[in-house]
C-alpha cells in the first residue's frame, strides 16, 4: 500500500469475528483523575473483543499488541508503507474525538499523524488509520535499561507531562464530538468516596474486610483533601490529561532513548494536572526514574502545588479503585487491588507491596 494513494482507496469491506470466551475490556488502559474509563463504559454496552480482523484494502492486519481491546491493528507488510488502523466497535463516537485530538497536538507531542477517518456505516464499525510511528514500547525498554538512560528517558516524559499541564481547558469533562467540547454527562457523582462506595455496593470492593474498607475510607478521604488543596490556581487548574499515560502507551527509541510516540488517546479528558504523573509511577517506582521524571515537570510546567507526585498519586486512587473493584479479574486488576490494599492498610499514598521498584502488569 502506497501512502500517496491511500485516500483514493474503495471503502473496504472489514471483516471480523467477535469472541465471546474472550471479555477482557481495556483495564489495563485505566484512568487517572476521575473515572473517565469508567465514564466511556457507561456510554458504550460491552459488545466483544476484536479478535480477527482479515483484510484492509486488501492488505492483511496484524493485531498490535500492548492492551486488551483488541481494536488496533498493523496495516502492510514493509515498514516504509505500514499505517496504523483502529477500529471503534464499542464505542463508534469516540473515533471522531481521538482524531481531533491527534491533529491538535500534531507538531505539539509525539503522536501520529491522522491519515483518514471512517464513520460507522451500516455494519460497518468506525475507523481512524495514522501514520506509524517508529520506537520499542517503554516497558520493554526500561527493565533493561541502565541508570543513565533511565533518565534520560524520564527527562523526557517529564517534559512531555509538562507540555500536557500547559494546554488549558476551560472546566473538567470527558470531550465529545469533532469539536472536542466537554460533557460530564454519565460521569461519577459523590466524588471519590461515592465512587469507591459504588464498588463496595456492587463490585469487587464488597469482598474486602471490613476493617480494611474503613481503611480506604480514611485514604480517600485524605486523598481528596489533597486534591481539593487551598482552592489556589495551582489546584483548580484543569488542563489536557492523556489518562492512560503508562509504558505500554509510550514508544521510545532503544538505543537513545529518545521518546518517539506517546499513543492511545481514547480515555483523554480535561482534568488534574496530576493525573497522568500518577498513571506512569503507579507500577515504576526506580527512584532515579522517578526523580528525573518529577524534577524535570516542576521545572517546565506551568503552575504546580508541592508534592505533585503526592498529588498524582491521589489522583491515581481513582483508577485504581475502579481496577481494584471492577469485573472481570485480570492481571493488572490484581496488582492493582495488591497495591490499593497496601495503600489502605499503610494509611499511605506511597505505600509499595513488592520486592522490586516496578512490576509489570
Amino acid at each position: 500500500m502506497c501512502r500517496k494513494t491511500y485516500a483514493r482507496q474503495p471503502f473496504p469491506v472489514v471483516v471480523f469475528a467477535m469472541s465471546q470466551a474472550s471479555r477482557e475490556d481495556s483495564t489495563q488502559n485505566s484512568v487517572a483523575s476521575v473515572s473517565a474509563r469508567t465514564a466511556v463504559r457507561q456510554r458504550a454496552a460491552w459488545c466483544g473483543t476484536l479478535t480477527h480482523v482479515e483484510m484492509w484494502n486488501g492488505v492483511p492486519l496484524r493485531p498490535l499488541a500492548g492492551g486488551y481491546s483488541g481494536e488496533t491493528f498493523l496495516v502492510g507488510d514493509e515498514a516504509a508503507e505500514q499505517v496504523v488502523l483502529r477500529i471503534y466497535q464499542r464505542q463508534p463516537e469516540r473515533a471522531e474525538v481521538d482524531a481531533a485530538l491527534l491533529r491538535l497536538l500534531n507538531g505539539v507531542l509525539p503522536v501520529p499523524t491522522v491519515l483518514e477517518t471512517r464513520p460507522p456505516l451500516g455494519d460497518q464499525p468506525a475507523v481512524v488509520v495514522t501514520s506509524r510511528l517508529p520506537g520499542t514500547r517503554l516497558d520493554l525498554v526500561l527493565p533493561a535499561s541502565t541508570p543513565e538512560r533511565r533518565v534520560v528517558i524520564g527527562r523526557q516524559l517529564g517534559r512531555i507531562l509538562a507540555r500536557l499541564s500547559g494546554i488549558p481547558m476551560p472546566g473538567f469533562g470527558m470531550f465529545a464530538g469533532a469539536d472536542l467540547r466537554l460533557t460530564t454527562d454519565d460521569m461519577p457523582a459523590g466524588g471519590l468516596a461515592g465512587f469507591a462506595q459504588s464498588y463496595r455496593d456492587h463490585g469487587r470492593l464488597a469482598a474486602w474486610h471490613e476493617d480494611d474498607w474503613r481503611r480506604l475510607q480514611a485514604l480517600v478521604d485524605d486523598a481528596e483533601t489533597l486534591l481539593d488543596g487551598d482552592g489556589g490556581a495551582a489546584s483548580n487548574r484543569r488542563v489536557l490529561v492523556h489518562s492512560d499515560f503508562n509504558p505500554k502507551n509510550i514508544l521510545v527509541d532503544s538505543g537513545s532513548g529518545e521518546v518517539t510516540a506517546l499513543l492511545d488517546w481514547e480515555f483523554a479528558h480535561a482534568g488534574s494536572p496530576y493525573a497522568d504523573l500518577g498513571n506512569l509511577t503507579r507500577f515504576e517506582r526506580q527512584p532515579d526514574f522517578v526523580e528525573a521524571v518529577v524534577s524535570t515537570f516542576v521545572e517546565q510546567a506551568p503552575v504546580l502545588a508541592e508534592e505533585p507526585l503526592v498529588l498524582g498519586r491521589a489522583a491515581d486512587l481513582w483508577a485504581l479503585v475502579e481496577l481494584a473493584g471492577g469485573v472481570p479479574s485480570n492481571a493488572v486488576r490484581e496488582l492493582a487491588t495488591t497495591l490499593l490494599l497496601a495503600q489502605a492498610r499503610a494509611g499511605d499514598l506511597h505505600a509499595w507491596p513488592w520486592e522490586t521498584p516496578r512490576v509489570d502488569p
